[in-house]
């Protein structure tokens, strides 16, 4: 077992693991933060983005104690201080951006990630940047909205 302590979501924390414990197993049994879903376990589907230092990281991939010394940032971390959605989170449930949900997470993060890049990106650039995120019930439209109204663009009404 190795002592491994880092900064999720602005909170110092640690917990001893296992060294192939991976980091979306630290945060949903070692944290107790199950926003972060495992979808696949093979790095396909995205559901379990998170941010470390501030890049967007699929956790299925990454072992907990390689973060150490790091800072996560998860679907948890995503909300106002108050509790309240966050802008991106606001606009995934003004659109309609999930159904299920199971893939929100990820989404949400990922969308994060970019409009942290690029805060004013064009449809074509969401898509783009959202290829390794995968969504089985909204087929994509929503979320793309959801994203373009959070960078503050107008979205044609339907």
């Amino acid at each position: 077992m190795t002592q491994v302590s880092m900064t999720v979501n602005g909170k110092p924390v640690s917990g001893e693991v296992e060294g192939r414990t991976l980091l979306v197993q630290f945060l949903r049994e070692g944290l107790g933060l199950t926003g972060t879903h495992v979808g696949c376990d093979t790095s396909q589907c995205g559901a379990c983005v998170v941010h470390v230092d501030g890049k967007p990281v699929k956790s299925c991939t990454v072992f907990a104690q390689d973060v150490a010394g790091s800072s996560v940032k998860t679907i948890e971390g995503m909300a106002n201080a108050d509790g309240s959605l966050g802008t991106l989170q606001q606009a995934f449930q003004d659109h309609h951006g999930l159904q299920c949900g199971f893939c929100t997470p990820g989404m949400v993060m990922s969308s994060a990630a970019l409009l942290a890049d690029n805060p004013n990106p064009t449809e074509a650039e969401v898509r783009h940047h959202l290829e390794g995120n995968i969504c089985r019930c909204t087929g994509y439209h929503n979320i793309v909205k959801a994203v373009l109204t959070a960078s503050g663009q107008p979205v044609a009404a339907e």
